[in-house]
């Protein structure tokens, strides 16, 4: 007899997670940036990597496998056959290609037929400052058919822009998209990042019931002078990481998630200076292992103001 599956019997009081999403050998996005905060934060979490590459695609070459949506399948059907698709919350990354995104809807489907409660927290990585990282063909496949199942949806500002057919370019514009997604489906947007004449900000949405207004709000976040890999990836986990833990309150989950992601960032461009590095020459790669404490129990330093 084969022992029990102690996620299942035992659960975490917090969930368990299905992540699927990039994987690297080396430095952290996809998986790696996601995996092991959510994992600090109370969560057993079972990684699905989309593509196993041995870097991130900034460096000069990288070599490794992209899985299909065959492939994808097939791990479904393995978890399947032995009972082990009890899952409290999927969430996906950066999807390439529109035969894998259309299994990922049968994987939402298939996981929601088991727990008709699941949280699918999305986040649709297209793009960014107005340039296209996927096949053109994707924009729709998100705009009609994943959004409406997604739980929570965390795009940047192009993302938003992309699924909403208008440009954003005020506060108000925001706070409008928000509006429009809850009509498509999520009750939860968080608008990640808006660079508005020249302050970059965060604006959320909870939509807590059907016809009546959202609650909304905005982070200032400050501005830092470099570029960092696997920063949405880690901001969309942590997002989910807290959301568990306030359910009702999705001003306190942002305060939490950027005041981590904020510390992160702040130690890994001390570190890159203190390494002689300049770290506006190249992209840098988190500190996610050395900032474990600040993703664990953050010091609020960026607080929301409620949109009234």
């Amino acid at each position: 007899m084969a022992p029990p599956i102690l996620s299942l019997v035992l659960p975490s009081e917090t969930g368990r997670v299905l992540s699927i999403q990039s994987h690297t050998v080396q430095g952290y996005v996809g998986n790696k940036s996601a995996v092991f905060p959510l994992q600090l934060l109370g969560y057993d979490v079972d990684p699905i990597n989309s593509v196993q590459f041995s870097n991130h695609t900034g460096y000069p070459t990288f070599k490794g496998q992209v899985l299909n949506g065959q492939q994808l399948w097939e791990l479904i059907e393995g978890l399947e056959g032995n009972d082990l698709l009890y899952y409290t919350h999927l969430l996906t990354g950066y999807i390439g290609s529109v035969s894998f995104l259309d299994t990922v809807l049968e994987v939402v489907s298939k996981l929601r037929s088991v727990n008709p409660k699941l949280i699918y927290v999305c986040d649709p990585v297209m793009g960014d400052e107005g340039k296209l990282y996927v096949p053109q063909e994707l924009i729709s496949v998100y705009r009609e058919r994943v959004v409406p199942v997604a739980s929570m949806l965390t795009p940047n500002q192009f993302e938003a822009e992309l699924l909403t057919g208008f440009r954003i370019q005020s506060e108000d514009d925001g706070r409008k998209a928000c509006n429009f997604l809850h009509e498509a489906g999520p009750s939860k947007v968080v608008i990640t990042s808006i660079n508005i004449e020249g302050n970059l900000l965060l604006i959320g949405s909870h939509e807590k019931e059907k016809e009546k207004p959202p609650k909304q709000f905005k982070i200032v976040i400050p501005k830092i002078p470099a570029y960092f890999t696997g920063t949405g990836d880690l901001m969309t986990a942590l997002l989910l990481g807290w959301s568990n833990k306030y359910p009702d309150n999705l001003e306190i989950t942002a305060e939490l998630a950027v005041s981590s992601l904020q510390a992160v960032l702040q130690r890994t461009l001390n570190d890159y200076k203190s390494a002689g590095h300049d770290p506006q020459s190249t992209s840098l790669e988190i500190r996610l292992i050395q900032s474990q404490d600040d993703i664990r129990s953050p010091e609020i330093k960026f607080k929301a103001e409620i949109y009234s």
